[in-house]
């Protein structure tokens, strides 16, 4: 008998985010490598600094995931927008979905 195998479903989110109490590069990357490790963790996840590498008050992640189940990735996405959205001193300006 043969088994189906399942095609693997990738997504690739774009996270903007707006600092309002960072006054230096320094207190923006404590704050943002707070968050990577957060999102890391909780949803064993990819994530990078992708753009505004150098803006004090703005920062891009980038952060993927992969699974047989797009209706699981639909839901941690949406998990992601609510984790994102109660960190103190963080503000989510624009989250983006691609599927790959």
């Amino acid at each position: 008998m043969d088994k189906k195998i399942s095609q693997p479903v990738v997504c690739v989110i774009s996270i903007e985010l707006f600092i309002p109490m960072s006054h230096s590069l320094k207190e923006k990357r404590k704050q943002i490598k707070s968050l990577k490790e957060r999102l890391k963790n909780r949803f064993n996840a990819s994530v990078a600094e992708i753009a505004a590498l150098d803006d004090w008050q703005r920062a891009v992640l980038g952060m993927s995931m992969i699974s047989n189940d797009k209706v699981y990735l639909e839901k941690q996405f949406r998990n992601i927008e609510t984790l994102i959205l109660e960190v103190r001193g963080v503000e989510l300006i624009n989250i983006n979905i691609e599927w790959l």
